[in-house]
């Protein structure tokens, strides 16, 4: 069913249309412009705020070493490992009572020293043995000599976290020196300090201008969280954080800037602080649906503005599509009193502009219109058209190469589907062969059914490149079995064989006087139907007298069939072609 859209209907249309794309194209740079300057200034605050707390977070980490290296450098400390280096392992549980008390008071008077701002919970002083000398808190009987800590300390200092009951602690592991010792020196002992993490929560729990959805975090190089998460309860050292930025942290060693999906799969735009020489990568984030909710206002707010705006338009260009439309209108009255009959209707619009031009010009031929009529009805003519419009041809003999594609089973195929889907099928098969024909220069001739019949008209059979021509169209139509398919499976078909024979003789040629579609029929026609029927599947055939013609032509093999009803009714060989040596 046609709609109508008239003059004052385009008008408002066209009005709103303009309206709608100017609007649209003005809230698109606005929200563009928008989002990059919001975008940009959350860029630079989280970079800051990462900056300030990650160096932070590496200051207060390396002043709990220098601090843990005070001790190990206490001359009397140093001593004392020496001393209890040198016990025998049968008297060194009675050396470690007697020298407990001077341990503690070096122990003491370093916490004086620098005050109990760093949180000691435990200190434990273990021998290149392996064997613990001295703890602040729990037992001395257990042996270091496999711990990584310790390893790791007799070769150096630094800081790791371990997970505790009440969430997590700073270990701080320093080598402890002979007080002669050289550079190169093997450490005589190992410090173990375990502190609590006060200080660095303190850094990271205070969310102040990270808005309701904003949290800082750390994560170790074994890509678990070392801090309280924001949303989630219970997650230090159990949920694990393998994004975009921690990877470029721990991989590369580089801080990031960006968008990426954090530890719940929620868009953020983050910046984080890679301390990955000392195995932590610090990170700030943000919701992106938060940064977005002043752009979604302004677009709201541009968006209700347009509307409005539109309104106002659609009002505006209909009031004039009005004034407009009232002369169109009488116009079209009048152009269908005409188309009815009556050639005496004038408009007589009288107005300066086109559409008063286009009155006149109406009256006008309405005027000779009906002068035309007059004349007509005094000079009446019957005219008789013919009803059967016969066919006459025209009939010539040549020689030509015909050849006939059949489909295979289709009886089978045809019973299983639709109508629609039946003629879709033989569609894209007989279209698809008669592409391949017209490639090799073949004519089309028509299809029978489910059949294709086609010819190389005038061909000469001494030309080998001819004649070949119109065997490689054959045996193209083999090769491209694959294609057909593809094709068919993307129509969810199911995939077809078929056969091929061709022939060459004479046919008689039959022109229709109204048409360039010849048709040909014959006895050539005939065997290369009959032919047909005795193909195998997927391959092609050929009738004696074309295989006279082809069979000293290089690649390409022929194998006789021995057909007793070809031979004996119709005196008639035929042979299978395939591409390979000639024999």
């Amino acid at each position: 069913m046609s709609v109508s859209i008239n003059l004052g209907k385009k008008l408002i249309f066209l009005v709103m249309i303009v309206s709608v794309v100017a609007l649209s194209i003005i809230g698109f740079f606005s929200f563009n412009y928008a989002d990059q300057i919001l975008l940009e200034r959350v860029k630079d605050q989280l970079f800051g705020e990462s900056s300030i707390r990650g160096e932070t977070l590496r200051l207060l980490l390396e002043s709990r070493i220098e601090q843990n290296n005070i001790l190990a450098n206490d001359p009397m400390i140093q001593l004392l490992v020496t001393k209890m280096n040198q016990v025998p392992e049968n008297e060194l549980k009675e050396s470690k009572k007697s020298n407990h008390r001077d341990f503690l008071i070096q122990i003491q008077a370093f916490q004086q020293l620098i005050g109990f701002s760093i949180e000691f919970e435990d200190t434990k002083i273990i021998g290149k043995n392996g064997k613990i000398f001295f703890a602040l808190s729990g037992s001395t009987n257990e042996d270091y000599t496999g711990d990584v800590f310790f390893q790791r300390g007799l070769k150096e200092s630094f800081t790791e976290f371990e997970s505790s009951k009440a969430g997590k602690k700073i270990v701080v592991v320093s080598p402890i020196f002979a007080d002669d010792s050289k550079k190169g020196d093997e450490a005589i002992g190992v410090i173990i300090s375990k502190m609590r993490t006060t200080a660095i929560d303190n850094i990271l729990v205070n969310r102040s201008g990270l808005g309701e959805s904003g949290e800082v975090y750390i994560v170790n190089n074994q890509l678990l969280m070392l801090s309280e998460s924001r949303f989630i309860e219970g997650v230090i050292f159990k949920q694990k954080v393998d994004n975009i930025a921690v990877q470029e942290c721990f991989k590369n060693g580089n801080d990031f800037l960006g968008s990426y999906n954090d530890y719940r799969d929620v868009t953020i735009y983050g910046s984080t602080y890679c301390a990955d020489d000392i195995g932590i990568v610090l990170l700030v984030e943000i919701d992106k649906e938060e940064i977005a909710k002043p752009i979604d206002v302004l677009q709201n707010r541009i968006l209700q503005t347009g509307i409005a705006i539109t309104l106002v338009m659609g009002i505006v260009a209909f009031l004039i599509s009005k004034s407009l439309s009232r002369p169109l209108l009488k116009l079209k009255n009048a152009a269908n009193k005409i188309a009815s009959g009556d050639f005496e209707v004038r408009t007589n619009i009288a107005s300066g502009d086109e559409i008063g031009e286009l009155s006149n010009a109406f009256d006008s031929m309405a005027q000779k219109l009906e002068e035309s009529l007059i004349e007509i009805k005094d000079k009446e003519e019957v005219i008789k058209q013919q009803e059967d419009i016969l066919l006459k041809f025209s009939q010539h003999v040549q020689n030509d190469c015909v050849g006939v594609i059949d489909m295979k089973d289709s009886t089978k195929i045809s019973s299983e589907l639709s109508d629609e889907r039946i003629t879709k099928l033989y569609e894209i098969f007989l279209n698809f062969m008669a592409k391949i024909v017209r490639n090799h220069n073949g004519e089309v001739v028509k299809n029978i059914g489910d059949a294709l019949m086609f010819r190389f008209p005038n061909v000469d059979p001494n030309d080998p490149v001819t004649m070949k021509n119109v065997l490689e169209c054959c045996l193209s139509m083999i090769d491209s079995h694959d294609e057909l398919k593809r094709q068919l499976e993307a129509e969810n078909m199911p995939e077809l064989d078929y056969k091929i024979s061709a022939t060459y003789g004479s046919v008689k040629v039959a022109q229709s006087t109204t048409s360039k579609i010849s048709d040909i029929f014959g006895p050539t026609v005939n065997r290369c139907f009959k032919i047909n029927s005795l193909c195998p599947r997927n391959s092609v055939v050929v009738g004696i007298n074309l295989y006279e013609i082809l069979k000293d032509y290089d690649g390409y093999t022929f194998t006789e069939f021995t057909s007793n009803i070809m031979e004996e009714k119709y005196g008639y060989s035929i042979f299978e072609v395939k591409r390979g040596n000639s024999s």
